[in-house]
């Protein structure tokens, strides 16, 4: 074998094991990653529902599940939080849910709190500008890019747009829609199905 084919087969050899390398830890990382939401398995990732047991969620506690793909939040919300939604409506683009309701917003979640039961908020995690996942700012009262006066919710880091307690958008931000509520029905006091309700599957 000639010196240039050898030093061709070396190349490729370290390439093949830099990759073998790389897929490993890159395995390792989005292992790491996934073990975050609960649960995870493959078929439920690909869009079939997602039962989650909510159990152990707290007052102001928020949980994130995948489905679709997606971060889905799962809130539970403290008699506080509930009381200060009404007081935020005249702030809000759309504080009824009225906008794209077949979209974002199912039926029995068109009301004040955007949920079936007031202490539950359950919300895809994506912003609707472009595609941005919010950070929590769930506590009350003044922090960094916030209002003085905040009363808790939600700021997407990418572009400012910022959402109350039940996923609703302010007024003049980037983002024109409320989080989207996906499906999803109780199967018992401390378990939800995600992605389906009565009607049957989200489509």
């Amino acid at each position: 074998m000639s010196n240039e084919k050898q030093v061709d087969c070396g190349r490729r050899g370290l390439l093949v094991a830099t990759c073998a390398a790389g897929g490993v830890a890159g395995l390792a990382t989005g292992v790491a990653f996934v073990s975050t939401f609960q649960p995870s398995e493959r078929a439920k990732a690909a869009g079939a529902p997602v039962e989650v047991d909510i159990s152990d969620l707290k007052p102001g506690q928020k949980m994130t599940v995948e489905w679709r793909g997606n971060p889905v939040w799962i809130l539970k919300r403290s008699p506080e939080m509930i009381a200060a939604l009404p007081k935020l409506d005249s702030e809000l683009a759309d504080p009824k849910s009225a906008r794209n309701p077949d979209d974002l917003t199912p039926e029995y979640a068109r009301n004040e709190h955007r949920s079936i039961k007031p202490e539950i908020l359950v919300a895809v995690g994506i912003c609707s500008h472009l595609g941005c996942s919010p950070s929590d700012k769930l506590q009350a009262g003044p922090q960094p890019s916030l209002p003085d006066d905040w009363a808790g919710g939600f700021l997407c880091p990418c572009h400012g747009s910022t959402f109350d307690l039940a996923g609703r958008v302010f007024k003049n931000k980037p983002a024109p829609d409320n989080l989207k509520v996906p499906r999803h029905m109780y199967l018992s006091d401390t378990k939800i199905v995600i992605g389906k309700d009565e009607k049957g599957e989200a489509v």
